[in-house]
């Protein structure tokens, strides 16, 4: 009997050693996944070199906006010349994906551009020529300073503002919509709130540092809102576009077969959901029937 009892002793002894070293390295685990989630979220250090400052597409202007943390640059494109050329115009703001610079961003907005929208492309800090450190609270303060520089200009019309996300980006929209009114909102593939990958990794969602609950900007949202997203996104499941279309209370939802990459604005049936969208919202007045000479 004492043998049986000192080798449940030893057993027990042993799955309790055991245990303490999987919870250890499971807090070691975690402890490496706090410190590096941002590199994981914001991989600017993979991306390609961006344009050398100064060297800018034509008819983009550069804005530099000066912050604690150093300077961070977005660019302006204004609207087209068109027949209503006396009217102050509507205008874009974007946040591209967390892959992404405003470098990439030219030709697939100049769509926007040749129907009568300026087009603010607003860069994260620490990607491109910016200075800083992305984070929520970062972004947020560069896209507050950038929407509040776009609509004192004299050619906007700021009632007409229409907010753009795409991927991350939407995380940067979503935040500002809770601060600044907008006329509309367009999400691109986009995330519910970044809490629901905590799971992916086996963590518990209160390590997240930057949580941008998109899912509930949207349910606060009072004008209309666009969601694309494709069925077959490897990187944002499309149940998550699904969730923040039924949270949103004018909400329209546009399904495509491609996968996460694959939803370029500047694509034809992307691009005439979102013109239809902005036309049928009044965001943009209805487009002009061809001329018959």
């Amino acid at each position: 009997m004492p043998e049986k009892s000192t080798t449940q002793k030893t057993r027990a002894a042993r799955i309790m050693k055991m245990a303490v070293w999987i919870l250890g390295i499971y807090g070691v685990y975690l402890l490496i996944l706090f410190v590096a989630q941002r590199q994981m979220m914001f991989p600017r250090y993979v991306l390609p070199l961006p344009q050398p400052e100064g060297t800018l597409p034509a008819g983009v202007e550069s804005i530099w906006m000066d912050f604690d943390f150093g300077r961070v640059e977005a660019w302006y494109l204004p609207a087209s010349p068109g027949p209503r050329t006396s009217e102050a115009a509507p205008a874009l703001i974007v946040a591209h994906g967390n892959g992404e610079l405003i470098d990439y961003m030219i030709e697939e907005v100049r769509p926007f551009q040749h129907i009568g929208m300026a087009v603010l492309l607003v860069e994260y800090p620490g990607y491109g020529r910016s200075r800083g450190s992305p984070s929520q609270k970062s972004i947020g303060e560069i896209f507050l300073r950038a929407y509040d520089r776009l609509v004192q200009r004299p050619e906007i019309d700021p009632k007409r503002i229409v907010l753009l996300g795409r991927s991350l980006g939407g995380g940067a929209v979503c935040d500002l919509s809770r601060k600044r009114p907008s006329a509309a909102m367009i999400l691109v593939s986009t995330f519910t709130r970044t809490s629901a990958f905590a799971k992916r990794y086996l963590a518990p969602p209160l390590l997240i540092r930057d949580p941008f609950d998109n899912l509930g900007a949207v349910q606060g949202y009072p004008n209309p809102l666009l969601i694309t997203h494709g069925k077959h996104d490897e990187m944002i499941p499309y149940h998550h576009g699904e969730l923040l279309f039924r949270a949103a209370s004018r909400g329209t939802m546009k399904t495509y077969s491609g996968g996460h990459n694959d939803l370029r604005l500047d694509a034809e049936t992307c691009w005439r959901d979102i013109e239809a969208f902005l036309r049928d919202t009044g965001i943009l007045g209805p487009a002009l029937a061809p001329h018959m000479s």
